[in-house]
C-alpha cells in the first residue's frame, strides 16, 4: 500500500522551522562535503541524531533490487571498534533507542537519547560510516532475514502485493517500478561483494547530512560534528543520470490474485511531484483534492462512498508529491458486502466526475487545511518529527528552508485550482488499476469475489 503522504507535514513545520527571531535551525559543511544541520529545542533534556545518505532503492540497478535496503541491515553488523549488534546494545545502555529506514529517495539512520549522550552517538555513527565490517558470514545470516521480511511484508500481505504489481505496471522505465524490498530472486543472487561494493560507491561524508534536534548547543554540535565526521575522506561519487518516465497513452489494467477477505480495488494517476517551490502550484492542488477526498473525517469519500451510498467498506487517498522520481496520485479502498470493485471504481470516478464538473467549496477548503494543520502540529510535537521532517524534506531535492514559502503556497489555494487540476490530471490515458481478487483464505470460505 502506499505510503501516506508527508507532504502536508510542512503546513505544522512553521511552528519550528520559520522562526523569524533566529537562524535557528543552524547549519555548517564541513570540509569533506558533510552537512550538519542542528535544530535547538529545549523542551526536554533529550537530542535525536540522524545520519541520511542520498541513496535509495531508485540508486539500484535491475538485478540489484533490495540492496540499499539489505546495506541497511548490514549496518548493524559492526566494525573493527565495534562488535556485531553492539551498536544498539550501546545505545539502549545510554538509555536511548535507535533504528534505520530505507526509502525510495535515502536511507536513514537515527538516535533518540539523553542529550549528554550525544557525543557518543556521533563517534558510533561516523565509525560505521567509513570502517563497517560486511562480514560473509553476517552477510548470509542477515539476507535470510531480508527475504523472511518479504515474505511477511509482501508475499503473504496481499493489500502489499496488489500496490507492488501496480507499480510495476504504473512505471516502465523509472527505478520507482522496483521494490524497496527487493524481488526475492534478486535477494536470493545477491552476495556479500554486492552489500560492499554498494557501501563503498554511497556511504561517503559528501553524499551524506547529519541532523540534529533537541537541548543543544549548535556550537557544540559542529565541534563535535568535526571532530568525528570530520577526519573522514570524500570520494567522488557515480554520475547520477537523469531518469525520466515515458509519457503513458492508454489505460493499464491489472488483477492480482491472492488469498483475502475482500476484494480491493486502486487507481493509480500519473501526477507531478514538487521541483520548484514557487512555481509548481498544481501539487498544492492536488494536495488539497486528496485532504478534502480523504482528509477528514466529513471528506467525501467517508461521507459518500462508506456512510451514504455503503458503497465501500474504506476509501482512501494518497499523492506522493515530494520523491526524487515521478509522483503518483492513489484512489484506493474494498468494496461493500454485496458491491464489486467495479462498483467502486464507478463510485470513484464520480466523486472525481464531480469535481471536474462542479468543483470544491471555500468552506471544504478551509475546513480540509484546518483538520490538517491541527493533526500535523501534534505530530511534529516531538523532537524526532522535526528532524525527520528536516531530514525527509533534503532528502528529496528540496530545502528545509523553503518550509515557510510551500506553507504559504498551500494557503493559497483556491477552489478553482483544485477544480483545474482535477480535470487536467485524471484522464485514463495516464490511470493504472489494478484489482485484488480475493482467493479462499487456508480453512475459510471465499467471502466475496472481485469483479472481472
Amino acid at each position: 500500500m502506499p505510503i501516506p503522504t508527508r507532504f502536508l507535514a510542512l503546513l505544522a513545520a512553521s511552528l519550528f522551522l520559520a522562526l523569524p527571531v533566529q537562524a535557528n535551525p543552524f547549519e555548517t559543511t564541513l570540509k569533506n562535503g558533510l552537512r550538519v544541520i542542528v535544530k535547538e529545542d529545549r523542551r526536554a533534556p533529550t537530542v535525536v541524531h540522524m545520519a541520511w545518505y542520498r541513496a535509495g532503492s531508485m540508486d539500484e540497478v535491475d538485478g540489484s533490487s533490495g540492496l540499499a535496503h539489505l546495506l541497511e541491515h548490514m549496518m548493524f553488523k559492526g566494525t573493527p571498534s565495534v562488535g556485531p549488534g553492539e551498536f544498539n546494545k550501546r545505545v539502549a545502555a545510554a538509555g536511548g533507542r535507535d533504528n534505520a529506514f530505507t526509502s525510495r529517495d535515502y536511507t536513514a539512520y537515527y538516535q533518540q537519547v539523553p542529550k549528554e549522550k550525544l557525543e557518543e552517538m556521533i563517534g558510533l555513527e561516523a565509525d560505521r560510516m567509513r570502517h563497517l565490517n560486511v562480514d560473509p558470514k553476517e552477510f548470509e545470516q542477515e539476507i535470510k532475514v531480508v527475504m523472511e521480511e518479504r515474505r511477511t511484508r509482501t508475499d503473504d500481505n496481499p493489500h502489499a502485493k496488489l500496490f507492488e504489481q501496480m507499480n510495476a505496471v504504473a512505471l516502465q522505465a523509472h527505478p520507482y517500478r522496483r521494490p524497496i524490498i527487493g524481488w526475492m530472486n534478486d535477494l536470493q543472487n545477491m552476495t556479500a561483494a554486492d552489500a560492499r561494493a554498494w557501501y563503498e560507491q554511497w556511504y561517503v561524508p559528501n553524499n551524506a547530512y547529519v541532523v540534529v534536534v533537541g537541548d543543544v548547543d549548535h556550537q557544540d554540535v559542529f565541534r563535535l560534528a568535526e571532530k568525528y565526521y570530520g577526519a573522514l575522506e570524500a570520494r567522488a561519487l557515480p554520475p547520477r543520470r537523469p531518469l525520466a518516465e515515458p509519457e503513458q497513452s492508454g489505460l493499464r489494467r491489472i488483477t492480482v490474485k491472492a488469498p483475502a477477505e475482500l476484494p480491493m480495488l486502486a487507481m493509480g494517476y500519473k501526477a507531478p511531484a514538487l521541483r520548484d517551490v514557487l512555481k509548481d502550484k498544481d501539487v498544492y492542488a492536488l494536495e488539497m483534492l486528496a485532504a478534502i477526498l480523504d482528509g477528514y473525517d466529513a471528506a467525501r469519500f467517508g461521507k459518500h462512498l462508506v456512510r451514504e451510498q455503503k458503497i465501500a467498506v474504506g476509501a482512501s487517498t494518497s499523492y506522493d508529491s515530494t520523491a526524487r522520481g515521478p509522483g503518483m496520485f492513489y484512489l484506493y479502498g474494498s468494496p461493500a458486502a454485496g458491491k464489486t470493485a467495479a462498483d467502486l471504481e464507478k463510485a470513484l470516478r464520480a466523486e472525481i466526475s464531480k469535481i471536474q464538473r462542479e468543483g470544491v467549496s471555500e468552506a471544504e477548503i478551509k475546513r480540509a487545511k484546518a483538520q490538517l494543520l491541527a493533526a500535523q502540529i501534534y505530530k511534529l510535537d516531538s523532537m524526532q518529527g522535526q528532524a525527520m521532517e528536516i531530514g525527509g524534506t533534503e532528502g528529496v531535492g528540496l530545502s528545509y528552508r523553503d518550509i515557510d514559502k510551500m506553507i504559504e503556497q498551500i494557503r493559497r489555494v483556491t477552489p478553482e485550482e483544485v477544480k483545474a487540476v482535477a480535470l487536467k490530471y485524471f484522464g485514463d490515458d495516464a490511470l493504472t488499476i489494478g484489482v485484488l481478487d480475493p482467493q479462499p483464505l487456508p480453512g475459510k470460505p471465499q467471502a466475496q469475489k472481485a469483479a472481472k
